[in-house]
């Protein structure tokens, strides 16, 4: 019996000792030329997008007519500081700063604690009635501010909190709890039951695991929880220009409507003090960023 080797062909055109060359294969997360080159430019568009009207107000505010948003070409020629001079010098900017800082930073902690044990009540106990519970503080979210505004102020005015911090600081916190509640119960959920199992196997009380276990855990949570409450008292207007009746105890969003009159509008000024007014919020922006994008993201993991 014989035996007969099969030579393959070499393929048409190609000699027989040259190999194909290898197919690059391209990974996840690998974009070509062209799809890289859009992602930039969609990315660049919306960059410009979200920083034109900052710049724009940054320009308005150097002009030193109220009018000047009118013909915005003739600010080139004549920018100063003035304006920031005379919002800083000239009017109740440091006792509207020192109030928005009071407010804002006590509605933030008071507000995070609270929202922080009512969430880790929620997802850890099961006690009667608690998925109403949840339900009822998403309910108190419904309501308009007109609404709240007559009941608020005739408990405020009898307790005797009207024109004073804690009224407004209570009242902050009855409007970001509910939101900030089911955040932190979310984020908890992610959070895997053992842990709390290994703090009693530890000898900790169920507020020891919370306290040195679990807030550790939950520090991107509570950062966006902050961030929310702190935002939320810093500018709003509707309450604090309510139930504040002393000039200087108006927050800085109150103390910006004081350059807006019945016949006239002091643009420049207000333009001005906008900007300052974004200074500590961008300040604390920057202190809870790190955490911030992760605690928006993994709240949604579980429900």
């Amino acid at each position: 019996m014989s035996t007969t080797t099969v030579k393959t062909a070499a393929p048409t055109g190609r000699p027989a000792g040259e190999r194909t060359p290898p197919v690059k294969v391209r990974g996840r997360g690998e974009h070509g030329p062209l799809a890289s080159l859009t992602s930039h430019g969609i990315l660049v568009v919306a960059s410009i997008v979200a920083l034109f009207p900052v710049a724009w107000l940054v320009f308005l505010s150097l002009g030193p007519d109220k009018d000047d948003y009118l013909r915005p070409g003739g600010i080139w020629g004549k920018m100063t500081l003035d304006n920031y001079a005379f919002v800083l010098q000239d009017t109740n900017f440091f006792h509207w700063l020192k109030s928005s800082l009071i407010v804002s930073l006590g509605t933030t902690v008071i507000g995070v604690l609270v929202a922080a044990t009512t969430g880790y009540a929620v997802s850890r106990m099961r006690f009667p009635g608690y998925k109403k519970f949840m339900w009822a503080l998403l309910v108190t979210q419904m309501f308009p501010v007109a609404v709240l505004m007559v009941p608020m102020y005739q408990i405020l005015s009898d307790l005797q909190l009207i024109d004073t911090y804690l009224g407004l600081i209570l009242v902050y916190c009855s409007t970001a709890v509910p939101y900030c509640a089911w955040l932190m119960k979310g984020y908890f959920d992610t959070i895997p039951f053992e842990i709390d199992e290994a703090g009693r196997v530890d000898g900790l009380s169920p507020f020891g695991t919370f306290a040195r276990l679990i807030l550790p855990l939950a520090k991107p949570g509570l950062a966006v929880a902050a961030f929310y409450s702190f935002i939320t008292a810093f500018g709003e207007v509707a309450f604090a220009t309510t139930f504040m009746l002393d000039d200087t105890k108006y927050t800085l969003a109150v103390g910006l409507q004081s350059f807006v009159s019945e016949h006239d509008a002091q643009r420049n000024l207000m333009a001005a003090t906008a900007v300052l007014i974004a200074i500590p919020v961008s300040a604390f922006f920057y202190l809870v960023q790190k955490n911030l994008v992760t605690g928006l993201t993994a709240g949604g993991t579980k429900g």
